[in-house]
């Protein structure tokens, strides 16, 4: 992790807690960046809305890239599938990087850049499938992880004492970003401009990852806010309230440390089952809506509803978790992740346009509220110094799930039909949902074995 050099010397010191976990006090925001943190929020969460339309905005562009380049429809379900296998597979390596020094997150960004170019280039002007799996699939996707994976963690540095709403605001923008872009590609977008549009819209994304990430800085290692006294409770009713229902990690965990705990694995494998049927959704919603039998139009602003419930739900779900905790509300979003899958099918086979909206946001919603509840929870388990880590571990899922979302989704439809593969997604997510509630901070008794003492001290003493 990069820590930028004072241009004054700033007082600071360092305390610890009950658990021997270190605090840095003394120093501001102003003092360590010269800005107030809050741009660490509104920077990141620019460099998000930047990358989100690989992903979201993907399908959309499926029927053109179809019949531009002859691709079959399997390639291009294949080729996001690829795309999200890269994305998670730079999160851990990156994070590892971020953390030594070796990687700023400034050119981490610039990386990320350079990455979403490619991969508008690749598609535009591939001269074979292939060359698309290359550019698109592995350039853009490692761009995409490294812009995430950054501007994710920064944001749970800035801000360790309520990280919840401030992470899912950031992770929002991944979402909704899209949504000009679903359009775009939809309604815009044909045989005769499809290369000015994707070199367009390339050049246009990659230039708001390298702006908004110029300005990007690290704290320094176990940093905590000069107005918030880590000791004991802090005088705003906020702070305090995310500190209660989501309490700091007894100290900071390195990546093996965190994988011993156990509960590295269970969060591996919720975030693999629920972002499994996200990435279904995406991939299948807009054929699906087609085959239902509503016009294209009306399936491009399913989508497009889908993307904006999806970042603005991440942003809410961020922000109640502060209030409710962070397991509580992830158990909510997998079980209305599941259910709306059913409702996603049912609609669709009786045709209602209305009740196939609604339950295209409401999947929406869920879909993208199990990322910042992640997130925000490894920062709440194994600490923030090495969050990048930790999470591209737990964000590693993405590996498995990308591919069993868009490819095996395929494999799935043409075998059991959407009737088949929507029951699945939603079964999955809502055995999701069982396996959330096994999930407990590490080093912290659960509050149903602390028994109190039969003996008071007065008595002992006695």
């Amino acid at each position: 992790m990069t820590t930028t050099d004072l241009p004054t010397s700033v007082p600071y010191r360092e305390v610890a807690d009950a658990n021997g976990r270190v605090y840095r006090i003394g120093e501001t925001d102003i003092d360590i960046m010269g800005r107030k943190r809050k741009w660490m929020v509104i920077l990141p969460w620019v460099g998000m809305m930047g990358i989100s339309s690989a992903e979201y905005a993907f399908a959309s562009a499926e029927d053109t890239l179809h019949t531009a380049h002859s691709w079959s429809s399997g390639h291009i379900f294949w080729m996001l599938g690829v795309w999200v296998f890269f994305q998670a597979a730079v999160a851990f390596p990156a994070g590892k990087l971020r953390e030594s020094g070796k990687l700023p997150a400034r050119w981490a960004m610039m990386l990320g850049a350079l990455g979403t170019l490619l991969g508008y280039l690749s598609l535009a002007f591939a001269p074979h499938v292939i060359v698309a799996y290359i550019g698109f699939g592995m350039f853009s996707g490692m761009g995409a992880g490294m812009v995430y994976a950054t501007c994710v963690n920064m944001v749970a540095k800035w801000y360790p004492e309520r990280k919840g709403g401030k992470t899912g605001f950031v992770n929002g923008g991944f979402a909704y970003g899209s949504v000009p872009f679903v359009f775009l590609f939809t309604g815009y977008m044909d045989l005769t401009n499809f290369r000015w549009v994707l070199v367009s819209v390339g050049l246009f994304l990659a230039a708001v990852v390298a702006v908004s990430g110029h300005f990007f800085r690290d704290p320094p290692k176990n940093w905590w806010p000069a107005d918030v006294d880590p000791l004991k409770k802090p005088d705003d009713a906020r702070a305090r309230r995310a500190l209660e229902k989501n309490p700091p990690a007894v100290h900071q965990y390195t990546p093996l440390e965190a994988w011993k705990t156990g509960r590295v694995a269970l969060m591996w494998f919720c975030l693999l089952c629920t972002s499994g049927v996200n990435i279904f959704g995406i991939a299948f919603q807009v054929p699906f809506g087609n085959e239902a039998g509503f016009a294209g139009g009306i399936v491009a602003t399913a989508m497009s509803l889908k993307a904006i419930v999806n970042g603005t739900g991440r942003g809410v779900i961020g922000w109640l978790s502060d209030r409710y905790g962070r397991k509580q509300c992830l158990i909510f979003v997998c079980i209305v992740l599941g259910l709306s899958q059913y409702g996603i099918l049912f609609s669709g086979n009786i045709g209602n346009l209305p009740l196939f909206l609604l339950f295209s946001s409401i999947s929406g919603f869920g879909g993208g509220a199990i990322f910042p509840m992640f997130a925000a929870m490894t920062a709440d388990y194994f600490g923030e110094n090495n969050n990048a880590s930790n999470y591209g571990l737990v964000y590693s899922s993405k590996l498995v799930s990308g591919l069993l979302g868009s490819g095996m989704g395929a494999v799935v439809v043409g075998a059991w039909d959407y009737s088949g593969a929507f029951v699945l997604a939603g079964s999955i997510s809502l055995f999701a949902a069982v396996v959330a509630l096994f999930l407990h901070p590490p080093g912290r008794p659960r509050s149903k074995r602390i028994v109190p003492n039969p003996r008071p001290l007065g008595e002992e003493m006695a």
